[in-house]
């Protein structure tokens, strides 16, 4: 799989390559993993994925298993803990808008809303399969992560911009952005429900 794989995959980090290949496009449905997954790409913010992928593994253990239960109900205490803690991403507002976007995500789930329908729905619950040949040929966002954007910072979530919710999209799979020639192009179409 090395010689076709997206172009965004830096060659010989075995990191992003196996990410790559077992993870990213495929779509995901489960609501805390979704949630989670939308933290790490408001974490990224103005920095590279593949920061955020050598930290992940402390992040969730910092985040307790980035479970919203836990994260609303953060204290100033644990709030100090993460801005001391070298193994994270330590942006004050970037895990104040964690600990509001859990908030926000049990709100909706409180309403009836559960946050992988709600995500599914924006697509009618079957990922949109993208045909680009080249990294280039690939947006940054586009009208509908504008609209989900949109609807999420109604709903209180931060750090949900429209290009954050766009490579969030492509990460879970709402949408196919593996590039044509990319054997994973096809593959993940295998895991749609």
């Amino acid at each position: 799989m090395t010689s076709h794989r997206c172009a965004w995959v830096t060659p010989g980090d075995d990191l992003y390559a196996h990410y790559h290949d077992t993870e990213w496009g495929v779509p995901e449905y489960d609501s805390r993993a979704l949630w989670e997954k939308l933290m790490l790409d408001g974490f990224q913010a103005g920095l590279a994925w593949i920061t955020i992928l050598r930290k992940r593994e402390t992040m969730r253990e910092a985040f307790d298993g980035f479970d919203p239960e836990i994260v609303a109900r953060y204290d100033d205490a644990k709030r100090a803990e993460l801005m001391d803690n070298p193994g994270i991403i330590r942006s004050r507002l970037k895990i104040e808008a964690a600990i509001g976007n859990a908030q926000a995500y049990l709100d909706m789930r409180e309403q009836g809303l559960d946050f992988s329908d709600y995500l599914w729905d924006f697509v009618d619950g079957k990922p949109l399969v993208n045909r680009f040949e080249t990294l280039s040929d690939i947006p940054t966002n586009t009208p509908l992560s504008q609209t989900i954007s949109k609807d999420l910072k109604k709903r209180g979530f931060k750090f949900v911009g429209p290009v954050i919710v766009y490579a969030f999209m492509e990460a879970v799979g709402l949408i196919n952005d593996h590039e044509l020639a990319c054997p994973r192009h096809q593959a993940v179409q295998a895991f749609t429900r």
